[in-house]
């Protein structure tokens, strides 16, 4: 069997790495291969990779290339984790946002529009080389912004089959799994667990919580709220979660208190932001993979976030090649599992992973409230879709119209002159 990884020089393969390592007996891996338009750090990167492999008995063998045809050809499963631009595009993605007095971030609002511009053309290549090289692979796309690029390759790669991953979910399910272990007194298999979670990727909802087919969601919420009720400065108010009878994911921030997240902007200047931290950890990451001697991820790695990534990937991937018949909260398009929702729409839900495929599982949908923000962004993705394929300028203006997080419409056609020009180099749909 042979996993291609397209962006294989990314700070996070090495969690990936141990995933398959922890993993062998499940899922018989033959062929890694690594793929990243940076030599440089498919060298560093890779040859750490090639260490930790090496220092578990050579189970696999890890191949490193520049060039993504030869990686991508023969692949049973293809996985994107790619970022255009590098993290320098990122930060210009952030300080977009705040030179405009929007959110500057790299997968929500007007960065996130800038993120997707960019990656779709990108994405929608390679799906072109799995169908001519690896016709029936699984692409897995990690690549943010993650709902709205699984969309892209919904509409404009149909042939190609593909699921969108995001860690927030696993990330939301093995917290609340620990919690309610801990009240119970006795450990949970994470298999026997299933989180009822549905919307867009980073704007969902948390609303069921199930093990062995017992429902617990009562009992997980009624001791989140208390949780925030003990806090001086709450991630949620307590009655903003009594009124939803829900958890939101976290990135809903970002709409519900946009104000205060636009303020938090201006502590830049001292902290930095995102990117430029991050920019700082991989510096010291790199540094640590490049040392001779080292064959297991540095506890640094914990500081880049994606906690749970490894777990999550490895497991559908097991799951799909073992058909395990699992329930894994992914992207797809629905296909009527949400009663009178578009069918073509990619949602984030429970869906069920087997060989034959990625299956919804039918849900009821969400209450107006939360439908009325999903519909507005998704209306704000599928126009970004257009814009970024097709170059076109007149979508990319409805789309930033759309968006909630959007400029107001006298500032819109300068705000997205600014998102052009400032990622021209990588916008050529747009240029030609």
């Amino acid at each position: 069997m042979k996993v291609t990884v397209i962006g294989g020089g990314s700070s996070y393969t090495p969690e990936l790495i141990k995933g398959f390592l922890d993993r062998v007996e499940q899922f018989p891996l033959d062929e890694l291969w690594l793929v990243d338009i940076s030599q440089e750090r498919l060298d560093v990167v890779g040859g750490f990779a090639r260490r930790m492999v090496a220092a578990r008995g050579m189970p696999f063998q890890v191949q490193l290339t520049t060039d993504r045809r030869p990686g991508i050809e023969g692949a049973s499963y293809v996985l994107t984790q790619l970022r255009v631009g590098g993290m320098a595009a990122r930060r210009e993605d952030e300080y977009l946002g705040k030179r405009w007095g929007l959110v500057g971030q790299e997968t929500t609002g007007v960065g996130g529009m800038a993120k997707a511009l960019r990656t779709i053309p990108v994405i929608l290549g390679i799906a072109e080389d799995v169908q001519a090289l690896a016709p029936g692979a699984l692409l897995v796309n990690f690549t943010n912004p993650a709902g709205l690029i699984t969309e892209a390759l919904a509409r404009h790669a149909p042939e190609v089959p593909a699921v969108g991953v995001c860690n927030v979910p696993i990330t939301a399910k093995m917290m609340m799994l620990q919690e309610l272990a801990d009240a119970l007194g006795e450990p949970i298999d994470p298999a026997r667990a299933q989180l009822q979670t549905l919307g867009l990727n980073h704007l969902s909802w948390h609303r069921g919580f199930r093990v062995d087919g017992e429902e617990y969601w009562p009992r997980i919420l009624r001791s989140y709220i208390e949780k925030m009720r003990r806090q001086e400065e709450p991630e949620w108010p307590p009655e903003l979660l009594e009124n939803l009878g829900m958890i939101p994911n976290y990135y809903l921030q970002y709409y519900y208190f946009t104000e205060r997240k636009i303020a938090e902007q201006e502590r830049w200047a001292e902290t930095g932001s995102r990117a430029e931290q991050v920019m700082a950890i991989e510096r010291t990451l790199l540094a640590e993979y490049a040392e001779p001697d080292r064959v297991e991820p540095p506890g640094d790695l914990m500081k880049r976030g994606g906690a749970w990534y490894s777990t999550l990937a490895t497991q559908l991937l097991s799951a799909h090649h073992n058909d395990l018949d699992e329930v894994h909260v992914v992207n797809v398009p629905h296909r009527g599992a949400v009663p009178g929702w578009p069918e073509d729409w990619v949602l984030e839900m429970p869906c069920r992973v087997g060989r034959s495929g990625i299956q919804p599982i039918p849900v009821p949908p969400l209450p107006l409230a939360e439908f009325g923000l999903l519909a507005h962004v998704k209306s704000y993705e599928l126009l970004t879709v257009q814009a970024g394929v097709h170059g076109d300028r007149e979508a990319a203006y409805r789309a930033l119209l759309a968006h909630p997080l959007g400029p107001s419409a006298n500032k819109i056609e300068a705000v997205l002159e600014d998102i052009l020009e400032t990622n021209r180099a990588y916008l050529p749909q747009f240029f030609a």
